[in-house]
């Protein structure tokens, strides 16, 4: 058994607690303690890959060993696994940027042209846009879903005055286009020419209350699908934004601060589909 500790070394190691200082005075048997060896000269430690070899005598100092703590089997399986899983996310941080907003931009700048577009086809007054006609559908195989527009067909030349003529490329597809400029809702019946059986000459009707009123609705369905389209792109920024918040890979203000930003453009995005269906309604109320 080992003399009991000087007082100026037990001072050394108040911070222990009862029972290693017991440890460390040999009064518990077989106990060990992780202890520095600058405390005394008599105590010597080893770890578990080099033992202490020396016997134990009375004027020999006493050995202490030390264990390294190693985990069970499924810990370390845990512990590995747990590595594999987040290494990977260093790799995913570089490439989401939450302030990205090229995706959002490019939906909603698609959204206005086509907006642009539907209401360009929009004549003043309710009076009748030939462009229509070539944007129209036509289905060449009966009972087939498979649509072809008119304009890969056919070529509409306006005459002048009421009529439109519809110049065909192929005789086959007489009846179809037909079929098709009758199905439309502009209420427009196609008349063949009698001197050419490729061409179909078609009578404007003339511009009527109700046709305003028609072309007003048509802009306001233009806007309508607009503004579905900006919500559409918005929906697939705030996915992405959320996928990058359940990986976690990028720190909670930056996603704040980018949503912000998402928010800001497509609150700019509705804003320009509202004033340009704004200026077309009016334009199409003063014809």
């Amino acid at each position: 058994m080992l003399p009991r500790l000087p007082r100026q070394w037990q001072r050394g190691i108040v911070h222990l607690s009862p029972l290693r200082v017991r440890c460390a005075q040999g009064v518990v048997p077989g106990c060990t303690t992780i202890f520095e060896a600058h405390f005394h000269p008599q105590f010597e430690f080893h770890s578990k890959s080099s033992p202490c070899t020396r016997p134990h005598t009375a004027s020999s100092p006493r050995c202490f060993s030390t264990t390294p703590v190693r985990l069970k089997g499924k810990q370390r399986h845990a512990s590995k696994s747990t590595d594999e899983k987040v290494a990977p996310r260093s790799d995913a941080a570089a490439d989401d940027d939450p302030y990205d907003l090229s995706a959002l931009e490019a939906g909603i700048d698609r959204a206005l042209e086509r907006l642009n577009d539907d209401l360009s086809k929009l004549k003043p007054g309710g009076r009748f846009n030939p462009d229509v006609l070539e944007a129209l559908r036509v289905n060449l195989v009966k009972g087939s879903k498979e649509t072809v527009k008119l304009a890969d067909l056919a070529q509409v030349i306006p005459k002048g005055g009421r009529t439109v003529m519809v110049l065909v490329g192929e005789a086959d597809h007489v009846k179809p286009i037909t079929s098709a400029i009758l199905a439309s809702p502009y209420s427009l019946n196609p008349v063949p020419a009698a001197h050419s059986p490729l061409e179909l000459h078609i009578p404007v009707p003339p511009a009527t209350q109700e046709s305003r009123l028609q072309t007003v609705a048509a802009a306001s369905k233009a806007g309508e699908a607009a503004g579905f389209a900006v919500r559409q792109a918005r929906g697939a920024q705030q996915k992405a934004l959320r996928a990058m918040e359940l990986a976690r890979t990028v720190r909670p203000d930056d996603l704040k601060k980018a949503r912000e930003r998402m928010e800001k453009a497509v609150e700019k995005g509705n804003e320009e589909v509202k004033k340009r269906v704004e200026g077309a309604r009016k334009a199409l109320e003063r014809g």
